[in-house]
């Protein structure tokens, strides 16, 4: 097998088969069968990520699990996939059940559609009718549809069945899905172009514990059946689900180049679409495809991506950063500049700031790299959203030196570094190049060079030079000159310490080309962040958060506050805000339909107790929908109202992810608690133990129980105090609420959306326990958390340290936090990692400021994401 050796292969069957039989029903009572399936469903989860661990890293493995598995909850069961299978792949049934049940087994629910063409072909051709095809498109007629169904049917209730006998639950849907009129009657007959998906049955069957098996047959409204190209019907299935990972399978393991025979390992629609539609050899079907597969990407956010891949390659497509087979995205068009004017200074020298490891360190700075960058020509490779600058120096006669490669996340996930290495080479036939040996993309370099070695903590790498003579005389020559430093002479391996073996390190054997960069195949590339000013209306600005807030606007770059409405404090100056004299006003509802309607801001943020904000909301939405522009202001609510609602988003970035925040404009902001909650509580879920909950006991600062209005200050204004002081709590703490915290509830509710495995359908709980402190602001909280799992205090760590690797609000210590680690700090810091003498609980602390990350900072966020800026424009980070 490709993805997986063929000892691997067999196991897997093997494991499947076994639990297949522990799932055979036999005499016990009922709560005896629940924990025997239980166990054996975490028994066979562990088994398969073992395997899964013969194809990729165990880093890769682990990480791609807790994304898939966190795609999914139960309002929305069906965003892990769309997996199309084309018919030719039915011919491997067991092959493919294999597969499928492998995801099954681990708690992954792909929605599985599949055509029948060869099938198909094969008993009209023995009745002696020659196939007809148009444009790629089956001409259909009644004898033609009549075979169609019975086709599909069988082929649908084979899969079926060979799911069943691996203990996979499968549901077959041949029909209720999709609707769809007459693509032409006259030219194609009973073709149909779908108009409607109804994913109901879809999520039924998942909810059911089933793998839903789709086939492409559509319904007029008139009842009539439409035969639709099952390539079609993914594509529209897929704009309706907006799954995250979104794959075809057929036989030749991907697209390929219909004159040099070569595998297509990477498409940029963007760049290549119109040059690769005009090809001779782009016709009939592939053209098809291609036209679908933009169509749909089109359709979708940019981070999306389609693959098309054998279905042996199915688990080395999900679970590791290489990929296989064809990856066919939107992608960003490539920029070359000889200046940094032409990129933009600020924009370069921001890029720097944040990404080159020498700045970052201190040994460099940020001018102290522009100041060098003009010594010589140079040439600037990189994307339009910056994901990927490299810096190229190439004096006349000399090698170049590729001097910087700075790739931010999004670019080494999304694969934008190969392309932007493969425009590097297309101008360069020879390059060298260093990076710390420690760089975590290491292995990035080494497969892109034909050789290298380790000096002092560095390595050198080159391309395009097979000589190790004419290596020494290069590096050599750029020493000499400056160019890199004088550590790399005489070229081969170092001579070993007195007390200890050196690393491995040498001339590096001369290697081919890697096919693709790691973790080329994962799409989550974002959009260049937005400059445009932009207007912002405050609704109840009265308290802590409110002030809070107007205050970190005054450091904005771009939004600007240009209203801001209290009852209470109506015609008085807002003091916390520095950018432009404002006075409060008493907005109605009738005043916020009307500015929604004219247009007067782009977002609006309600800063209103609970219960209080939804007539303000409503009037938005009716100002909307009379917009002549089709648009709709950004809302982010900060009460409680709407963290229950579906229809808006929950916007806590650091665990649901950003997209959905730029893509939303009904956001509902989390409370404070629940974001530290939420936090602790996230990275250890793939260790939750079945029915014992985790506990949360949390201390707040007296702002966190909100304000009322106090006496009038000298000028008339009334003031604002906190509802309970400090010297009300006598020095000490007082707990309160201590059951049915709306905070508890909430936080219970979102994250089970990160859960997995048996755990999707029966949701989390959370027991949380409140208490107020006679401090100002700041949250620490306890998590207290059974283990399904023995685990070290080490591990704890390591897993916070994945999860929140990238997070610039987020702070690891070893140190248990305090107050003052919290209070005024605009991230959430986490440390105090313990873990019980039997290794069977985990006791971790964490802490935010709850009017910051907690309210306001988190507020600035959301806004940010929604608008279109750089998530922490306006917020200090470190």
């Amino acid at each position: 097998m490709h993805a997986i050796g063929r000892a691997s292969k067999h196991s897997l069957r093997g494991a499947l088969r076994a639990s297949a039989a522990r799932a055979t029903p036999r005499p016990a009572n009922v709560v005896a069968v629940r924990t025997l399936s239980s166990a054996s469903a975490q028994s066979d989860r562990d088994t398969i990520t073992r395997l899964l661990y013969s194809i990729g890293t165990k880093r890769e493995v682990e990480r791609y699990l807790r994304i898939f598995s966190s795609s999914s909850d139960s309002s929305h069961p069906a965003k892990f996939a769309v997996i199309k299978v084309g018919g030719a792949v039915l011919d491997q049934v067991e092959e493919l059940a294999t597969n499928l049940s492998f995801l099954y087994r681990v708690g992954l629910y792909p929605v599985v559609l599949h055509g029948a063409g060869p099938q198909l072909n094969s008993i009209i051709e023995s009745a002696g009718v020659i196939p007809d095809y148009i444009d790629g498109i089956r001409v259909t007629d009644a004898k033609t549809l009549q075979i169609a169904r019975r086709v599909f049917l069988d082929e649908n209730l084979k899969l079926v069945a060979a799911l069943e006998k691996l203990g996979t639950r499968a549901r077959p849907i041949t029909s209720g899905v999709f609707s769809a009129d007459y693509l032409d009657k006259d030219k194609y007959g009973l073709v149909g172009k779908i108009t409607k998906v109804d994913k109901r049955p879809i999520e039924a069957a998942i909810r059911a514990g089933a793998l839903p098996i789709l086939t492409s047959l559509a319904e007029s409204d008139a009842g009539q059946i439409l035969n639709v190209n099952a390539d079609i019907a993914a594509g529209e299935l897929a704009k309706e689900l907006e799954p995250m990972k979104i794959v075809f399978l057929n036989d030749k393991g991907g697209l390929f180049h219909g004159v040099t025979g070569e595998k297509l390992d990477l498409l940029n629609l963007d760049q290549e679409y119109d040059e690769l539609m005009k090809q001779p050899w782009v016709k009939y079907g592939t053209k098809l495809k291609l036209r679908e597969f933009k169509e749909l990407l089109d359709h979708l956010p940019r981070t999306s991506s389609v693959a098309v891949i054998s279905v042996d390659s199915l688990q080395r497509e999900l679970f590791t950063d290489s990929g296989a087979g064809t990856l066919i995205r939107r992608g960003y068009k490539l920029f070359q500049h000889k200046s940094i004017d032409s990129v933009g200074a600020d924009r370069l020298r921001q890029v720097i700031h944040d990404r080159d490891p020498d700045v970052l360190s201190g040994e460099d700075s940020v001018t102290g790299v522009l100041n060098r960058l003009k010594e010589t020509p140079y040439t600037i490779y990189g994307d339009e959203p910056l994901d990927v600058v490299a810096i190229v120096a190439h004096p006349e006669g000399e090698v170049p030196i590729l001097t910087k490669l700075l790739a931010s996340r999004n670019g080494v996930m999304n694969g934008i570094v190969d392309n932007v290495f493969n425009a590097i080479k297309k101008d360069h036939r020879r390059l060298f190049w260093t990076a710390r040996a420690d760089d975590e993309n290491r292995a990035w370099h080494f497969e892109r060079a034909d050789g290298s070695f380790t000096r002092a903590g560095k390595s050198l790498f080159w391309y395009g030079v097979h000589d190790v003579n004419e290596v020494e005389k290069i590096v050599k020559s750029i020493e000499e000159k400056g160019r890199i430093a004088r550590t790399y002479l005489p070229v081969g391996p170092s001579a070993p310490p007195r007390k200890a073996t050196s690393a491995p390190s040498g001339v590096r054997a001369y290697s081919t080309m890697a096919r693709r960069v790691p973790g080329s195949s994962r799409g989550y590339a974002t959009a260049a962040p937005s400059t445009e000013h932009k207007r912002l209306a405050l609704i109840g600005a009265r308290g802590f958060t409110g002030q809070t807030l107007t205050t970190l606007l005054s450091d904005h770059p771009y939004l600007d506050l240009t209203h801001v409405s209290s009852r209470q404090l109506t015609g008085f100056p807002l003091t916390t805000y520095a950018k432009a004299p404002i006075n409060y006003s008493a907005l109605s509802a009738e005043d916020i339909e009307r500015m929604e309607k004219e247009g007067e801001v782009d977002a609006w943020v309600m800063a209103l107790p609970n219960g209080v904000c939804k007539p303000f909301v409503d009037a938005i939405d009716r100002g909307s929908a009379e917009r002549k522009d089709g648009k709709a202001s950004v809302i982010v609510d900060l009460s409680a109202d709407y963290r229950f609602e579906d229809g808006w988003t929950y916007g806590l970035p650091e665990l649901y992810g950003r997209d959905a925040i730029r893509n939303s404009t009904r956001i509902s902001n989390p409370g404070c608690y629940a974001t530290s909650s939420q936090l602790l509580v996230a990275p250890l879920l793939e260790y939750l133990k079945a029915d014992v909950w985790p506990t949360v006991f949390g201390v707040s600062g007296y702002s966190g129980a909100g304000t009322v209005t106090g006496p009038t200050d000298p000028d008339g204004r009334p003031t604002t105090i906190p509802k309970v002081t400090a010297e009300s709590l006598h020095g000490g703490i007082r707990p309160y609420a201590l059951t049915d915290h709306i905070h508890e509830r909430e936080a219970g509710r979102h994250l089970s959306r990160l859960l997995s495995g048996s755990f999707v359908r029966t949701g989390m709980k959370l027991a949380f326990v409140p208490s107020v402190a006679p401090w100002f602001s700041g949250i620490i909280s306890v998590l207290s958390m059974p283990l399904s799992e023995r685990v070290t205090a080490r591990d704890v760590r390591a897993l916070y340290e994945e999860k929140y690797a990238d997070e610039r609000l987020v702070q690891i210590k070893n140190e248990v936090p305090s107050i003052v680690d919290v209070e005024n700090q605009h991230g959430w810091t986490v440390g105090g990692f313990q873990v019980h003498s039997e290794g069977d609980r985990a006791v971790v602390v964490g802490g935010l400021d709850n009017l910051l990350k907690g309210a306001a900072t988190q507020c600035l966020q959301n806004l940010n994401l929604a608008l279109g800026y750089d998530e922490y424009a306006g917020i200090p980070v470190a």
